[in-house]
């Protein structure tokens, strides 16, 4: 086959192949089964995962504020968390001191020493404005650890020593209606910093709000919805590559790197955007349909060119300009114009790995 005439062209894909040696625990879901192909869960009795999605829109410049440009300057690791019982956002100030006082408590009985804190401290909560997309949803809280090291000048600025942030984008209202008045729903936690300063922060949120944390994976299926949500907005902003990396199933593991050109990645899309392919017809929404006859030409082109079979293995990793994931729950948002559309994604299954 003439690899000029193919959608996605193999001279601008490349392979590389890599060997290695007491909380209110109210759910989203109820008897969910193990996630199958795309989406379908056979276990679940009251909802299936979304099997349609709203195509990505881009949000202007203005409509960015700069609490917003703070969530793109790092990879965050993702957890969930179940509600927050008895949160105020108008009580910010206090939960700055009283995080504070408790780090300070954890450095002197030398529980946090290993984790950087320095003899100066100060913590952070401020909320992020305009990622709430209904009356439902409660505002987006950051927050910062900053402080100084022993060895640091009078003058010298304090350092960020760690930031995180708790985020709803597009919950589910039926499921936020149900919630008591008491509790508020922020169940996307974003980390960035050591381990142990986020264990911390963690400890004190659910001696203080009476919830718990797990950790949140990004799966093959949820890796596949952001690949085709960021390769559709390559009509209005290049995505400059679209990388995909495979786990396979071999003694030692094989690690498949697959890179296309944003421009014959986009060609695929196209022509998978058929209207007979849509859960919808009206209004430019993205179909589990499409996302699956997308990642079906990815990988028969790539049979074709390298007779490697994807389907045995399992995805683990995107990433495009816009921004990368991983399946290990590791996060990073590119591009302010599209990160509504991430983070719709994740709060759902944020929502959906919360405990009964």
């Amino acid at each position: 086959m003439d690899p000029h005439t193919s959608v996605a062209r193999s001279p601008f894909s490349s392979v590389v192949q890599r060997r290695r040696s007491k909380s209110h625990r109210q759910s989203y879901r109820s008897n969910v089964g193990t996630m199958s192909h795309l989406g379908y869960t056979p276990g679940f009795t009251k909802r299936r995962l979304t099997t349609c999605r709203l195509a990505p829109k881009r949000c202007s410049t203005a409509e960015i504020n700069p609490e917003q440009r703070a969530l793109l300057v790092r990879e965050w690791q993702l957890s969930y968390v179940t509600p927050l019982y008895r949160f105020q956002h108008g009580h910010l100030k206090t939960y700055s001191r009283q995080l504070a006082a408790f780090l300070v408590s954890e450095r002197q009985q030398g529980v946090a020493a290993e984790v950087g804190l320095g003899s100066t401290l100060k913590v952070t909560f401020t909320l992020v404005a305009g990622m709430a997309q209904t009356e439902e949803e409660a505002d987006t809280v950051f927050i910062k650890i900053l402080s100084k090291t022993p060895m640091a000048a009078p003058d010298d600025p304090q350092k960020v020593l760690w930031s995180g942030w708790l985020t709803c984008v597009g919950g589910n209202p039926d499921y936020l209606r149900t919630l008591p008045e008491d509790f508020v729903c922020l169940p996307l936690f974003c980390s960035g910093g050591t381990e142990g300063l986020t264990a911390l922060v963690k400890a004190w949120f659910q001696r203080t709000f009476d919830c718990c944390f797990g950790r949140l994976e990004i799966n093959s299926v949820n890796l596949q919805w952001l690949a085709a949500l960021w390769t559709d907005c390559h009509a209005r902003t290049s995505i400059k590559q679209l990388k995909l990396v495979w786990s396979l199933p071999a003694e030692p593991p094989m690690e498949v790197i697959y890179a296309m050109h944003a421009q014959d990645a986009s060609e695929l899309w196209r022509s998978v955007r058929q209207p007979g392919l849509r859960e919808e017809e009206d209004d430019g929404s993205v179909g589990l349909a499409e996302v699956a006859c997308f990642f079906k030409g990815l990988k028969s082109h790539f049979y074709r060119h390298f007779r490697v079979e994807l389907s045995a293995g399992r995805l683990t990793q995107v990433s495009t300009a816009l921004g990368s994931a991983k399946h290990g729950g590791r996060i990073k948002i590119s591009n302010s114009s599209y990160m509504i559309t991430t983070l719709t994604l994740l709060t759902e299954c944020a929502l959906l790995k919360m405990p009964i």
